[in-house]
This record gives C-alpha cells, sequence and structure tokens, in this order.
C-alpha cells in the first residue's frame, strides 16, 4: 500500500485532471453506477470553551473505476478575528498541523491501496466543481472575473475556472492589504494575465461576468465584510460560485437560474435523510464555538434547493438534466446565475484519488508500507 504527500499529488494531478474526474463521477451518481453519501460530522467540546473537536467523514465509490474512498478529518477548531473580521481557525496537535487524508480501496478485492495527504486534492476537487458551473452557466464569452479571498482556494479557483473559460482580467479583495496585493502579484506572474488588488467588495463585484467568494463566511447572521454576498451590487449576466455554499438572502433575490451539480441517494430506507451533511454533536450548555455549529446545521441539514440559502426550486436545474439536454443552463445573457455542489462530496474524492493512485504508481511515487500491516487472518 502506498503513502502519498502532497507533494507526490502535486506532480501527478493537475486541475484538469481534477475537472474530468469529477464530471465523471457526477455522471456516474446520476446514472446509479456511482454511490456516495453526505458528510458525517461529529462534533464534541473540549476543556478550552473557544475550541471544539471535529471528526468528518464522506465516502463514495463506483462500478465503472473499481475504487472507493473515504476521506477523514481530525481537527480543532475555532473563529479568529482579524481587523473586525470573524474566520474559522483549524488545526490538529498545534497551529500550522492539520489532518486529512483519503484512504482509497480497490472493491474488487476490498485491497487497501493508499493513504493520501488530502490538501492539494482538496484544493483542486472544490476547484473543480467552480469550473463545472462555470462551464454550464457562465456566458461562453466570459473574461473578467472577480475574485473575494486571497488564500489557496482563491488561487485554485482562477486556475481552475481559466481551464473553461478565457480569462483576461482579475479583480481580488480579501481584508489584508498584503495578502490581497501579494496574491495579485503572484497570480499575474504565474498566468501571465492582469490581476488587481481592490480595497472593498464592492469593486471586485463590478464588471465581473464570473464572482467566486473563496472564503467561510459571508451570511446574514454571520457578517463577514471579506466575503459577504453583496447581492444589491450583483450586476446582469454575471455567474456566482462560492466556496462556502449558501448565498446572503439579498443575492437569492438577485439569482435568475442556480445549477446544483448533484444530490447523492438517500440512504435505503431512509428518504428524509438528506441535505449536505449529517451531524452528530454533544453540546455543552454554555460554550460560544457551538453557537455557531447550530447555526451551520441549520443551514446545511435542510433539503438542498429548497431555500434556506439557496434560490428556491422553481429556480434551480441540476447538471444531470443539461446533459441530457432535458434542461438548458443559462437561458439568457442577462442572466444572474448561480452554482454550487450539492452533497456530493463523497463522490469527489474516489473519483480523484484513483487517478492519484495510477499516476504515482506509474511515476514510482510514495511510500510503500506492507499491505500485511492492514489486514488480519482473525475473522472480526
Amino acid at each position: 500500500m502506498l503513502i502519498l504527500s502532497n507533494d507526490d499529488v502535486r506532480k501527478v494531478l493537475t486541475i484538469e485532471d481534477t475537472i474530468a474526474a469529477l464530471r465523471e463521477s457526477y455522471a456516474d451518481v446520476a446514472s446509479g453506477i456511482g454511490v456516495c453519501r453526505p458528510r458525517i460530522d461529529f462534533r464534541m467540546p473540549t476543556q478550552d470553551p473557544a475550541h471544539y473537536y471535529l471528526w468528518s467523514t464522506m465516502d463514495g465509490g463506483s462500478t465503472r473505476t473499481g475504487y472507493l474512498a473515504s476521506r477523514m478529518v481530525s481537527d480543532l477548531r475555532h473563529s479568529e478575528s482579524y481587523g473586525g473580521v470573524e474566520t474559522s481557525e483549524e488545526y490538529c496537535i498545534r497551529p500550522g498541523l492539520f489532518f486529512g487524508i483519503v484512504f482509497l480501496f480497490r472493491m474488487e478485492n476490498a485491497e487497501p491501496l493508499a493513504i493520501i495527504q488530502d490538501s492539494w486534492l482538496q484544493r483542486l476537487r472544490v476547484a473543480g466543481d467552480a469550473a463545472i458551473g462555470v462551464e454550464a452557466m457562465a456566458n461562453p464569452d466570459a473574461s473578467r472575473l472577480g475574485v473575494l479571498g486571497s488564500g489557496g482556494q482563491a488561487r485554485a479557483f482562477l486556475r481552475a475556472i481559466r481551464a473553461v473559460r478565457p480569462i483576461e482580467r482579475v479583480k481580488v479583495y480579501s481584508p489584508t492589504l498584503a495578502n490581497r496585493e501579494r496574491y495579485a502579484a503572484e497570480m499575474s506572474a504565474e498566468l501571465g494575465i492582469r490581476v488587481t488588488a481592490h480595497d472593498t467588495p464592492a469593486e471586485v463585484y463590478h464588471e465581473a461576468d464570473i464572482l467566486a467568494s473563496c472564503t467561510d463566511g459571508g451570511f446574514a447572521e454571520n457578517p463577514n465584510p471579506a466575503s459577504a454576498h453583496l447581492g444589491r451590487y450583483l450586476e446582469p449576466g454575471t455567474h456566482v460560485v462560492s466556496l462556502s455554499g449558501p448565498l446572503d438572502q439579498a443575492s437569492i433575490d438577485r439569482i435568475d437560474r442556480s445549477l446544483v451539480l448533484g444530490v447523492a441517494p438517500a440512504p435505503v430506507g431512509i428518504p428524509e435523510a438528506g441535505g449536505e451533511y449529517i451531524l452528530s454533536w454533544a453540546p455543552p450548555e454554555d460554550q460560544p464555538a457551538f453557537r455557531e455549529h447550530e447555526y451551520w446545521h441549520r443551514r446545511y441539514h435542510s433539503s438542498l434547493g429548497k431555500g434556506n440559502g439557496y434560490p428556491h426550486m422553481d429556480r434551480t436545474v441540476y447538471l444531470p438534466q443539461i446533459l441530457a439536454g432535458e434542461q438548458p443552463g443559462r437561458t439568457s445573457r442577462e442572466q444572474i446565475t448561480f452554482s454550487e455542489r450539492g452533497n456530493l462530496q463523497g463522490a469527489q474524492f474516489h473519483a480523484v484519488a484513483g487517478r492519484i493512485y495510477e499516476g504515482a504508481v506509474r511515476l514510482g511515487l510514495g511510500r510503500e508500507i506492507p499491505t500485511d500491516w492492514l489486514v488480519e487472518d482473525e475473522r472480526n
């Protein structure tokens, strides 16, 4: 079995590979040969009332690829304020360390194949979703991109969107001047296009053919000027993608047409168990961190496409409907459109991890450990 680091993943996984793998995986779920489940979170209090422990998993597999994968995250979570802006922070053991792995299996013989660090994979698979939504819904000649946020995900979104649209001009805003200026300089040099830093989110909205919110906040109940979906600033023809999913009410009111990439099949015998994720927790009575989680639970546990942070059903179309020719995506150049994944996280990891594993085997990457260390000769 292989242990693959983020450096190994960088050597074999491109954004184009990621987008192709996700398209195929979503088609598998729609046709019934792929399966996944909503993300499951366990959240527990710690001795520090400002922190909580998170164990998160998401699984999926396909008979086409023959792979099944489970992504696992173990974090301490808390909120930090930077210049009056609240952000969600996480770490494992100590700040600066993180734990996220993808465990890949071969379904034909149940063999464990690889343990893969998930940071680079994570950035590309989320950005790949944005690119698929842009490909389906943005105007074909969209060349001007507005970006809210300047971190690793904002970089991945730009690379991914540029893979499906002829991006020539980028405006970026994040609350820290040095960060947004660094983003502009680095991405301009990397991609050879004009990227400029701006002092307010509203400037980023202006003349944006595509707007990408690449931060972890921005909702009415959790105001964050770094990422607020300022719906009143949306201009005709803009397509919106968002790292954190739901929109504020002002944006929802402006969205003419919304795309959901897909929906995980409900568990057998439990048709009502839908939504973005399933949450189990042990909330103490007076722990501030858990008030935030109650908010996120309300946001994500409801059925997708039925309001509660998303455009309503009468404005929503699903990717399989577009691919089958049953529904159009954008129906006019002036429409304001929005796209988001749905609850297909589990369907992403096996598809992308399978490509990483095959590339690593081909190039001789990774560290091998005996598979015998993980299997046993006593029946459990």
